[in-house]
């Protein structure tokens, strides 16, 4: 019984992806898809202990029910007449999947956390900094290296050198002008995620590239985070 009960409270907001970053926004259950992947699927095997596999078909679980959420509210299901009823069989594919019933209570309140309490999605999230729109790549590398050349070889350690510090305040430079073309996007047009999500990943490949381990790229994301050549404008 307890564990059909946090079954289907975790069905109050299972079809549901709800981010700081994607508030007003209406998005197809394809992208709600690819959202999950980005943003809910991270916290599904890091707080649940979950295999990726097993957040996929949790993922795949979210899609279906959208879809089927859909076409009830269009009165055009052939399966399923009132949500209800589709919630009945979503708690049978939850069984199915084998989450535990703290893992299933943790992941409701997870959502339900962001439903009234949105948060940012780290790997969505995008900060152009239009302080950047009027410095070529050449100053602003050499802006940076005045600033910050001598704090980054301290921040990445005994291993840190003169070279890996120039790398990693080019790839910021790349980083802050690629994050300005992504800005010119729609907010609307799903492709300003995808590329957003595709630019992390490039930068933290660059840093691998320059001989960063995982604990200085880490360092570094979280540096540049903090701070800044200019702070952005408002």
């Amino acid at each position: 019984m307890k564990r059909i009960f946090f079954a289907a409270l975790l069905c109050a907001f299972i079809g549901t992806s709800s981010h700081a970053q994607e508030a007003g926004v209406t998005r197809t259950p394809e992208e709600q898809r690819e959202l999950f992947n980005f943003c809910d699927k991270p916290f599904l095997v890091n707080k649940l202990k979950i295999s990726a596999e097993t957040a996929d078909k949790i993922g795949d679980l979210n899609l279906w029910q959208t879809q089927q959420q859909k076409t009830i509210a269009d009165n055009t299901n052939e399966t399923y007449a009132t949500a209800g009823e589709l919630q009945q069989e979503v708690n049978k594919r939850l069984k199915k999947i084998g989450l535990t019933d703290d893992q299933v209570k943790t992941f409701a309140e997870y959502k339900k956390n962001q439903l009234t309490n949105p948060e940012p999605c780290a790997a969505i999230a995008l900060y152009a900094n239009p302080a950047y729109d009027t410095l070529t790549p050449q100053r602003a590398l050499q802006l940076l290296k005045q600033k910050y050349r001598k704090t980054i070889i301290e921040k990445l350690g005994e291993t840190g050198n003169g070279k890996m510090a120039d790398m990693v305040m080019e790839t910021e430079v790349w980083k802050q002008k690629t994050s300005l073309e992504i800005s010119r996007i729609p907010v609307s047009d799903f492709n300003r995620i995808r590329r957003t999500v595709s630019m992390y990943k490039e930068r933290e490949n660059k840093y691998r590239g320059a001989g960063l381990d995982e604990n200085q790229i880490n360092t570094m994301i979280e540096f540049f985070r903090q701070n800044q050549l200019y702070p952005p404008a408002g």
